[in-house]
Protein backbone atom coordinates (compact mmCIF):
# COMPACT_ATOMS: atom_id res chain seq x y z
CA UNK A 1 0.00 0.00 0.00
CA UNK A 2 1.44 3.35 -0.98
CA UNK A 3 1.04 6.34 1.26
CA UNK A 4 1.51 10.06 1.27
CA UNK A 5 4.01 11.77 3.60
CA UNK A 6 2.68 11.73 7.12
CA UNK A 7 2.49 14.85 9.22
CA UNK A 8 4.15 14.71 12.63
CA UNK A 9 1.24 14.59 15.04
CA UNK A 10 0.61 13.50 18.56
CA UNK A 11 -1.31 10.21 18.01
CA UNK A 12 1.83 8.50 16.70
CA UNK A 13 3.80 9.32 19.84
CA UNK A 14 1.28 9.51 22.63
CA UNK A 15 1.58 7.25 25.64
CA UNK A 16 -1.78 5.61 26.15
CA UNK A 17 -3.05 5.08 29.67
CA UNK A 18 -5.69 2.35 29.84
CA UNK A 19 -8.27 1.64 32.50
CA UNK A 20 -11.13 -0.84 32.43
CA UNK A 21 -13.42 1.50 30.55
CA UNK A 22 -11.33 4.39 29.24
CA UNK A 23 -8.32 5.15 27.09
CA UNK A 24 -6.90 8.61 27.27
CA UNK A 25 -3.72 10.13 26.00
CA UNK A 26 -1.00 11.98 27.80
CA UNK A 27 1.33 13.80 25.41
CA UNK A 28 3.56 16.81 25.31
CA UNK A 29 2.18 20.05 23.89
CA UNK A 30 2.85 23.80 23.87
CA UNK A 31 2.82 25.41 27.31
CA UNK A 32 -0.71 26.24 28.45
CA UNK A 33 -1.59 29.35 30.39
CA UNK A 34 -4.24 31.02 32.47
CA UNK A 35 -4.85 34.45 31.07
CA UNK A 36 -7.52 35.83 33.36
CA UNK A 37 -7.86 34.19 36.75
CA UNK A 38 -5.73 32.49 39.31
CA UNK A 39 -5.64 28.69 39.26
CA UNK A 40 -8.17 28.09 42.01
CA UNK A 41 -10.83 30.33 40.43
CA UNK A 42 -10.63 28.71 37.00
CA UNK A 43 -10.72 25.25 38.53
CA UNK A 44 -13.82 26.02 40.54
CA UNK A 45 -15.72 27.61 37.66
CA UNK A 46 -14.79 24.91 35.12
CA UNK A 47 -15.75 22.01 37.34
CA UNK A 48 -18.99 23.65 38.38
CA UNK A 49 -19.90 24.03 34.71
CA UNK A 50 -19.17 20.37 33.96
CA UNK A 51 -21.09 19.19 37.01
CA UNK A 52 -24.07 21.40 36.19
CA UNK A 53 -24.06 20.22 32.56
CA UNK A 54 -24.09 16.54 33.47
CA UNK A 55 -26.35 16.91 36.47
CA UNK A 56 -29.51 16.00 34.58
CA UNK A 57 -27.92 12.70 33.52
CA UNK A 58 -26.07 11.40 36.56
CA UNK A 59 -25.62 11.84 40.26
CA UNK A 60 -23.33 14.72 41.26
CA UNK A 61 -19.77 13.75 42.10
CA UNK A 62 -18.89 13.55 45.77
CA UNK A 63 -15.57 15.21 45.02
CA UNK A 64 -15.09 18.90 45.61
CA UNK A 65 -16.03 20.90 42.48
CA UNK A 66 -12.51 22.09 41.79
CA UNK A 67 -10.72 18.80 42.50
CA UNK A 68 -10.71 17.58 38.89
CA UNK A 69 -8.95 20.61 37.41
CA UNK A 70 -6.65 21.17 40.38
CA UNK A 71 -4.12 18.72 38.94
CA UNK A 72 -3.62 20.92 35.86
CA UNK A 73 -0.32 22.73 35.49
CA UNK A 74 -1.12 26.36 34.68
CA UNK A 75 1.54 28.91 33.85
CA UNK A 76 0.31 32.50 34.37
CA UNK A 77 1.36 35.03 31.77
CA UNK A 78 1.77 32.65 28.79
CA UNK A 79 -0.76 32.26 26.01
CA UNK A 80 -1.98 29.15 24.15
CA UNK A 81 -1.41 30.13 20.54
CA UNK A 82 -3.55 27.58 18.67
CA UNK A 83 -7.28 27.11 18.27
CA UNK A 84 -8.59 24.31 20.47
CA UNK A 85 -11.70 22.22 19.90
CA UNK A 86 -13.35 19.75 22.25
CA UNK A 87 -15.02 16.95 20.29
CA UNK A 88 -17.83 14.83 21.76
CA UNK A 89 -19.11 11.62 20.17
CA UNK A 90 -22.18 9.61 21.26
CA UNK A 91 -23.78 8.56 17.97
CA UNK A 92 -23.94 4.86 18.73
CA UNK A 93 -22.40 2.79 21.53
CA UNK A 94 -19.15 4.60 22.38
CA UNK A 95 -18.94 7.65 24.63
CA UNK A 96 -15.87 9.57 23.48
CA UNK A 97 -14.26 12.98 23.81
CA UNK A 98 -11.00 14.57 22.69
CA UNK A 99 -9.21 17.90 22.56
CA UNK A 100 -7.39 18.69 19.30
CA UNK A 101 -5.58 21.84 18.21
CA UNK A 102 -5.49 23.37 14.73
CA UNK A 103 -2.05 21.94 13.93
CA UNK A 104 -3.35 18.38 14.38
CA UNK A 105 -1.99 17.73 17.86
CA UNK A 106 -4.24 15.44 19.88
CA UNK A 107 -3.82 16.89 23.35
CA UNK A 108 -6.07 14.48 25.19
CA UNK A 109 -8.76 11.89 24.63
CA UNK A 110 -10.99 9.50 26.53
CA UNK A 111 -13.44 6.82 25.53
CA UNK A 112 -15.90 4.47 27.21
CA UNK A 113 -16.77 1.40 25.14
CA UNK A 114 -20.06 -0.42 25.60
CA UNK A 115 -18.95 -3.48 23.60
CA UNK A 116 -18.97 -5.94 26.49
CA UNK A 117 -22.49 -4.96 27.52
CA UNK A 118 -23.92 -5.26 24.02
CA UNK A 119 -22.16 -8.58 23.38
CA UNK A 120 -24.20 -10.05 26.22
CA UNK A 121 -27.47 -8.78 24.73
CA UNK A 122 -26.60 -9.93 21.20
CA UNK A 123 -26.69 -6.42 19.76
CA UNK A 124 -27.06 -2.74 20.63
CA UNK A 125 -30.18 -1.97 22.65
CA UNK A 126 -30.79 1.80 22.20
CA UNK A 127 -32.20 2.52 25.70
CA UNK A 128 -29.26 0.66 27.27
CA UNK A 129 -26.81 2.61 25.11
CA UNK A 130 -28.54 5.85 26.10
CA UNK A 131 -28.27 5.11 29.82
CA UNK A 132 -24.59 4.20 29.55
CA UNK A 133 -23.91 7.45 27.70
CA UNK A 134 -25.69 9.36 30.47
CA UNK A 135 -23.67 7.63 33.15
CA UNK A 136 -20.30 8.25 31.50
CA UNK A 137 -20.35 11.44 29.43
CA UNK A 138 -19.32 13.81 32.21
CA UNK A 139 -16.42 11.59 33.29
CA UNK A 140 -15.23 11.10 29.71
CA UNK A 141 -15.22 14.84 28.96
CA UNK A 142 -13.42 15.51 32.24
CA UNK A 143 -10.77 12.89 31.47
CA UNK A 144 -10.17 14.26 27.98
CA UNK A 145 -9.75 17.77 29.34
CA UNK A 146 -7.59 16.53 32.20
CA UNK A 147 -5.29 14.62 29.83
CA UNK A 148 -4.97 17.69 27.61
CA UNK A 149 -4.35 20.07 30.51
CA UNK A 150 -6.73 22.49 28.79
CA UNK A 151 -9.21 24.46 30.86
CA UNK A 152 -12.73 24.60 29.39
CA UNK A 153 -12.40 28.38 29.32
CA UNK A 154 -9.51 28.07 26.84
CA UNK A 155 -11.51 26.12 24.24
CA UNK A 156 -12.22 27.85 20.93
CA UNK A 157 -15.34 25.78 20.25
CA UNK A 158 -17.18 22.57 21.09
CA UNK A 159 -17.97 20.10 18.29
CA UNK A 160 -20.49 17.30 18.72
CA UNK A 161 -21.98 14.57 16.54
CA UNK A 162 -25.62 15.45 15.83
CA UNK A 163 -26.26 13.23 12.76
CA UNK A 164 -26.74 10.44 11.78
CA UNK A 165 -26.94 7.77 14.49
CA UNK A 166 -29.15 6.30 17.18
CA UNK A 167 -31.65 8.95 18.28
CA UNK A 168 -31.38 8.17 21.99
CA UNK A 169 -27.59 8.21 21.88
CA UNK A 170 -27.33 11.41 19.84
CA UNK A 171 -29.68 13.13 22.26
CA UNK A 172 -27.38 12.56 25.24
CA UNK A 173 -24.33 14.08 23.53
CA UNK A 174 -26.25 17.03 22.11
CA UNK A 175 -27.98 17.91 25.40
CA UNK A 176 -24.73 17.78 27.35
CA UNK A 177 -22.89 19.82 24.72
CA UNK A 178 -25.51 22.55 24.43
CA UNK A 179 -25.53 23.11 28.16
CA UNK A 180 -21.73 23.23 28.19
CA UNK A 181 -21.74 25.68 25.28
CA UNK A 182 -24.27 27.87 27.09
CA UNK A 183 -22.29 27.89 30.32
CA UNK A 184 -18.93 28.55 28.65
CA UNK A 185 -20.34 30.90 25.99
CA UNK A 186 -18.41 29.12 23.25
CA UNK A 187 -19.31 28.54 19.58
CA UNK A 188 -20.97 25.20 18.79
CA UNK A 189 -20.09 23.10 15.74
CA UNK A 190 -22.64 20.38 14.85
CA UNK A 191 -20.91 17.44 13.17
CA UNK A 192 -22.07 14.94 10.54
CA UNK A 193 -20.67 11.61 11.72
CA UNK A 194 -19.73 10.40 8.24
CA UNK A 195 -18.08 13.71 7.33
CA UNK A 196 -15.90 13.29 10.40
CA UNK A 197 -14.85 9.79 9.32
CA UNK A 198 -14.08 11.09 5.83
CA UNK A 199 -11.89 13.97 7.00
CA UNK A 200 -9.96 12.08 9.69
CA UNK A 201 -7.25 11.20 7.18
CA UNK A 202 -6.34 14.90 6.88
CA UNK A 203 -5.33 14.85 10.53
CA UNK A 204 -2.74 12.20 9.64
CA UNK A 205 -1.64 12.91 6.07
CA UNK A 206 -1.31 15.85 3.72
CA UNK A 207 -4.34 14.94 1.64
CA UNK A 208 -5.62 17.67 -0.64
CA UNK A 209 -9.15 17.95 -2.02
CA UNK A 210 -10.63 16.30 -4.00
CA UNK A 211 -10.32 12.65 -2.96
CA UNK A 212 -12.57 9.60 -3.01
CA UNK A 213 -13.79 8.14 0.28
CA UNK A 214 -15.29 4.76 1.08
CA UNK A 215 -17.01 4.69 4.46
CA UNK A 216 -17.84 1.19 5.71
CA UNK A 217 -19.10 0.47 9.21
CA UNK A 218 -21.82 -1.22 11.23
CA UNK A 219 -24.33 1.45 10.33
CA UNK A 220 -23.14 2.88 7.02
CA UNK A 221 -21.72 2.00 3.62
CA UNK A 222 -21.15 4.72 1.03
CA UNK A 223 -18.84 6.06 -1.64
CA UNK A 224 -18.40 9.80 -1.98
CA UNK A 225 -16.17 12.35 -3.65
CA UNK A 226 -14.83 14.83 -1.11
CA UNK A 227 -14.38 18.23 -2.79
CA UNK A 228 -13.95 20.24 0.39
CA UNK A 229 -15.04 20.60 3.99
CA UNK A 230 -18.80 19.95 3.91
CA UNK A 231 -18.69 19.50 0.10
CA UNK A 232 -19.49 15.91 -0.89
CA UNK A 233 -20.85 14.16 -3.99
CA UNK A 234 -22.53 10.87 -3.06
CA UNK A 235 -21.72 8.22 -5.69
CA UNK A 236 -23.37 5.22 -4.07
CA UNK A 237 -24.66 3.80 -0.80
CA UNK A 238 -26.09 0.61 0.68
CA UNK A 239 -29.67 -0.01 -0.37
CA UNK A 240 -30.38 -2.04 2.77
CA UNK A 241 -28.05 -2.95 5.63
CA UNK A 242 -24.41 -2.06 6.25
CA UNK A 243 -21.53 -4.57 5.94
CA UNK A 244 -20.66 -4.35 9.64
CA UNK A 245 -24.26 -5.05 10.56
CA UNK A 246 -24.28 -8.11 8.31
CA UNK A 247 -21.02 -9.43 9.76
CA UNK A 248 -22.45 -9.04 13.26
CA UNK A 249 -25.63 -10.89 12.31
CA UNK A 250 -23.72 -13.77 10.71
CA UNK A 251 -21.50 -14.02 13.78
CA UNK A 252 -24.58 -14.19 16.03
CA UNK A 253 -26.21 -16.79 13.78
CA UNK A 254 -23.01 -18.87 14.02
CA UNK A 255 -23.00 -18.36 17.81
CA UNK A 256 -19.37 -17.29 17.68
CA UNK A 257 -19.67 -15.78 21.15
CA UNK A 258 -19.55 -19.41 22.33
CA UNK A 259 -16.40 -20.10 20.33
CA UNK A 260 -13.40 -20.18 22.71
CA UNK A 261 -11.29 -18.01 20.40
CA UNK A 262 -14.02 -15.41 19.72
CA UNK A 263 -15.94 -15.03 22.98
CA UNK A 264 -14.70 -11.50 23.71
CA UNK A 265 -14.70 -10.24 20.11
CA UNK A 266 -17.27 -8.16 18.26
CA UNK A 267 -19.04 -9.95 15.43
CA UNK A 268 -16.89 -8.43 12.70
CA UNK A 269 -13.64 -9.20 14.52
CA UNK A 270 -14.80 -12.77 15.19
CA UNK A 271 -15.55 -13.34 11.49
CA UNK A 272 -12.17 -11.91 10.46
CA UNK A 273 -10.34 -14.06 13.02
CA UNK A 274 -12.13 -17.30 12.19
CA UNK A 275 -11.90 -16.72 8.42
CA UNK A 276 -8.13 -17.18 8.60
CA UNK A 277 -8.74 -20.84 9.43
CA UNK A 278 -11.30 -21.42 6.65
CA UNK A 279 -11.45 -21.94 2.88
CA UNK A 280 -13.07 -18.95 1.18
CA UNK A 281 -14.00 -21.11 -1.85
CA UNK A 282 -15.59 -23.92 0.16
CA UNK A 283 -19.02 -22.49 -0.70
CA UNK A 284 -20.01 -21.10 -4.09
CA UNK A 285 -21.41 -17.68 -3.19
CA UNK A 286 -21.87 -14.97 -5.80
CA UNK A 287 -21.35 -11.29 -4.93
CA UNK A 288 -24.54 -9.19 -4.94
CA UNK A 289 -25.70 -6.84 -7.71
CA UNK A 290 -23.40 -8.17 -10.39
CA UNK A 291 -25.61 -6.87 -13.22
CA UNK A 292 -26.18 -3.41 -11.72
CA UNK A 293 -23.60 -1.04 -13.24
CA UNK A 294 -23.70 1.53 -10.43
CA UNK A 295 -21.89 2.15 -7.16
CA UNK A 296 -24.66 1.11 -4.77
CA UNK A 297 -24.27 -1.78 -2.33
CA UNK A 298 -26.55 -4.50 -0.99
CA UNK A 299 -25.94 -7.01 1.79
CA UNK A 300 -29.36 -8.28 2.92
CA UNK A 301 -29.65 -10.80 0.06
CA UNK A 302 -26.19 -12.14 0.84
CA UNK A 303 -27.16 -12.51 4.48
CA UNK A 304 -30.23 -14.52 3.44
CA UNK A 305 -28.00 -16.86 1.38
CA UNK A 306 -25.68 -17.36 4.34
CA UNK A 307 -28.62 -18.08 6.67
CA UNK A 308 -29.78 -20.83 4.30
CA UNK A 309 -26.28 -22.34 4.20
CA UNK A 310 -26.08 -22.35 7.99
CA UNK A 311 -29.52 -24.01 8.31
CA UNK A 312 -28.51 -26.68 5.80
CA UNK A 313 -25.23 -27.37 7.59
CA UNK A 314 -27.01 -27.63 10.95
CA UNK A 315 -29.27 -30.32 9.46
CA UNK A 316 -26.30 -32.16 7.93
CA UNK A 317 -24.33 -32.11 11.17
CA UNK A 318 -27.39 -32.87 13.31
CA UNK A 319 -26.90 -29.96 15.68
CA UNK A 320 -29.29 -27.42 17.15
CA UNK A 321 -29.31 -23.71 16.47
CA UNK A 322 -26.86 -22.10 18.89
CA UNK A 323 -24.20 -24.79 18.63
CA UNK A 324 -20.90 -24.29 16.79
CA UNK A 325 -20.75 -25.76 13.29
CA UNK A 326 -17.62 -27.62 12.24
CA UNK A 327 -17.75 -25.59 9.01
CA UNK A 328 -18.01 -22.23 10.81
CA UNK A 329 -14.53 -21.15 9.68
CA UNK A 330 -15.35 -21.92 6.03
CA UNK A 331 -18.57 -19.91 6.28
CA UNK A 332 -16.72 -16.99 7.87
CA UNK A 333 -14.08 -17.06 5.13
CA UNK A 334 -16.68 -17.22 2.36
CA UNK A 335 -18.71 -14.34 3.83
CA UNK A 336 -15.67 -12.12 4.27
CA UNK A 337 -14.37 -12.84 0.75
CA UNK A 338 -17.75 -12.18 -0.88
CA UNK A 339 -18.20 -8.89 0.98
CA UNK A 340 -14.65 -7.84 0.06
CA UNK A 341 -15.22 -8.58 -3.64
CA UNK A 342 -18.55 -6.71 -3.66
CA UNK A 343 -17.08 -3.63 -1.99
CA UNK A 344 -13.98 -3.73 -4.21
CA UNK A 345 -15.96 -3.86 -7.47
CA UNK A 346 -18.23 -0.94 -6.54
CA UNK A 347 -15.21 1.09 -5.46
CA UNK A 348 -13.41 0.23 -8.72
CA UNK A 349 -16.38 1.62 -10.68
CA UNK A 350 -16.41 4.79 -8.57
CA UNK A 351 -12.73 5.43 -9.35
CA UNK A 352 -13.29 4.90 -13.07
CA UNK A 353 -16.35 7.19 -13.05
CA UNK A 354 -14.50 10.00 -11.27
CA UNK A 355 -11.55 9.76 -13.62
CA UNK A 356 -13.76 9.71 -16.73
CA UNK A 357 -15.55 12.83 -15.51
CA UNK A 358 -12.24 14.46 -14.50
CA UNK A 359 -13.39 14.65 -10.90
CA UNK A 360 -10.17 12.99 -9.77
CA UNK A 361 -6.60 13.30 -10.97
CA UNK A 362 -5.57 10.73 -13.58
CA UNK A 363 -2.17 10.12 -11.98
CA UNK A 364 -2.26 10.76 -8.24
CA UNK A 365 -5.84 10.13 -7.11
CA UNK A 366 -6.41 9.16 -3.49
CA UNK A 367 -8.89 6.64 -2.07
CA UNK A 368 -9.53 6.98 1.65
CA UNK A 369 -11.19 4.06 3.46
CA UNK A 370 -12.57 4.65 6.94
CA UNK A 371 -15.21 3.42 9.37
CA UNK A 372 -15.17 0.38 11.64
CA UNK A 373 -15.11 -2.22 8.84
CA UNK A 374 -12.08 -0.45 7.33
CA UNK A 375 -10.01 -2.07 10.09
CA UNK A 376 -10.66 -5.47 8.42
CA UNK A 377 -7.29 -6.25 6.81
CA UNK A 378 -8.74 -8.70 4.29
CA UNK A 379 -11.07 -6.04 2.88
CA UNK A 380 -8.20 -3.57 2.83
CA UNK A 381 -6.12 -5.99 0.75
CA UNK A 382 -8.98 -6.35 -1.74
CA UNK A 383 -9.13 -2.57 -2.07
CA UNK A 384 -5.36 -2.40 -2.48
CA UNK A 385 -5.68 -4.65 -5.54
CA UNK A 386 -8.15 -2.12 -6.96
CA UNK A 387 -5.99 0.93 -6.24
CA UNK A 388 -2.91 -0.75 -7.70
CA UNK A 389 -4.86 -1.46 -10.90
CA UNK A 390 -6.11 2.13 -11.15
CA UNK A 391 -2.90 3.96 -10.16
CA UNK A 392 -4.46 5.34 -6.98
CA UNK A 393 -3.08 5.80 -3.49
CA UNK A 394 -4.94 3.90 -0.77
CA UNK A 395 -4.99 5.56 2.63
CA UNK A 396 -6.60 4.23 5.81
CA UNK A 397 -6.51 5.77 9.28
CA UNK A 398 -5.08 3.47 11.97
CA UNK A 399 -7.66 1.02 13.37
CA UNK A 400 -8.35 3.04 16.52
CA UNK A 401 -9.32 6.04 14.40
CA UNK A 402 -11.46 3.94 12.02
CA UNK A 403 -13.93 3.15 14.78
CA UNK A 404 -15.96 5.89 16.49
CA UNK A 405 -13.83 8.26 18.56
CA UNK A 406 -13.72 11.82 19.86
CA UNK A 407 -10.60 12.74 17.90
CA UNK A 408 -12.35 12.68 14.52
CA UNK A 409 -15.16 14.88 15.87
CA UNK A 410 -12.73 17.44 17.31
CA UNK A 411 -10.70 17.44 14.07
CA UNK A 412 -13.85 17.94 11.97
CA UNK A 413 -14.55 20.89 14.28
CA UNK A 414 -11.08 22.28 13.56
CA UNK A 415 -11.63 21.88 9.80
CA UNK A 416 -14.97 23.71 9.97
CA UNK A 417 -13.57 26.40 12.27
CA UNK A 418 -10.73 27.12 9.85
CA UNK A 419 -13.07 27.13 6.85
CA UNK A 420 -15.69 29.20 8.66
CA UNK A 421 -18.36 26.64 7.81
CA UNK A 422 -21.16 25.62 10.17
CA UNK A 423 -19.85 27.40 13.27
CA UNK A 424 -22.87 28.43 15.35
CA UNK A 425 -22.97 31.27 17.83
CA UNK A 426 -26.70 30.78 18.35
CA UNK A 427 -27.84 27.19 18.99
CA UNK A 428 -31.57 27.88 19.06
CA UNK A 429 -33.43 25.24 17.08
CA UNK A 430 -30.51 22.83 16.75
CA UNK A 431 -31.72 19.22 16.65
CA UNK A 432 -30.18 15.80 16.20
CA UNK A 433 -30.99 13.86 13.02
CA UNK A 434 -30.95 10.02 13.26
CA UNK A 435 -31.03 9.78 9.46
CA UNK A 436 -29.19 12.26 7.29
CA UNK A 437 -27.68 11.91 3.79
CA UNK A 438 -24.13 13.01 3.07
CA UNK A 439 -23.68 15.63 0.38
CA UNK A 440 -25.33 15.84 -3.04
CA UNK A 441 -26.58 12.50 -4.37
CA UNK A 442 -25.39 11.85 -7.95
CA UNK A 443 -25.77 8.06 -7.77
CA UNK A 444 -28.34 8.07 -10.61
CA UNK A 445 -25.81 9.78 -12.85
CA UNK A 446 -23.27 7.09 -11.94
CA UNK A 447 -25.77 4.38 -12.84
CA UNK A 448 -26.60 6.03 -16.16
CA UNK A 449 -22.90 6.02 -17.06
CA UNK A 450 -23.06 2.18 -16.81
CA UNK A 451 -19.31 1.79 -16.58
CA UNK A 452 -18.07 -1.76 -17.14
CA UNK A 453 -15.46 -2.78 -14.60
CA UNK A 454 -12.53 -4.94 -15.74
CA UNK A 455 -12.27 -8.23 -13.85
CA UNK A 456 -9.45 -8.34 -11.30
CA UNK A 457 -7.98 -11.43 -9.66
CA UNK A 458 -8.75 -11.20 -5.94
CA UNK A 459 -5.81 -13.28 -4.79
CA UNK A 460 -5.70 -12.30 -1.14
Amino acid sequence: MTSLPERQIRPASLALVKTQSTVFARGTKPVLATVVHEEGVICRVSMLILNKTAGVFSKPSRRKPYEFLRSFNFYPGKLFLHKLVLGIETSCDDTAAAVVDETGNVLGEAIHSQTEVHLKTGGIVPPVAQQLHRENIQRIVQEALSASKVSPSELSAIATTVKPGLALSLGVGLSFSLQLVHQLKKPFIPIHHMEAHALTIRLLNKVEFPFLVLLISGGHCLLALVRGVSDFLLLGKSLDIAPGDMLDKVARRLSLIKHPECSTMSGGKAIEHLAKQGNKLHFDIKPPMQRAKNCDFSFSGLQHVIDKIIMQKEKEEGIQKGQILSSAAHIAAAVQHTIACHIAKRTHRAILFCKQRHLLSQSNAVLVVSGGVASNLYIRKALEIVTNATQCTLLCPPPRLCTDNGIMIAWNGIERLRAGVGVLHNTEGIRYEPKCPLGVDISEEVGEAAIKVPRLKMEI
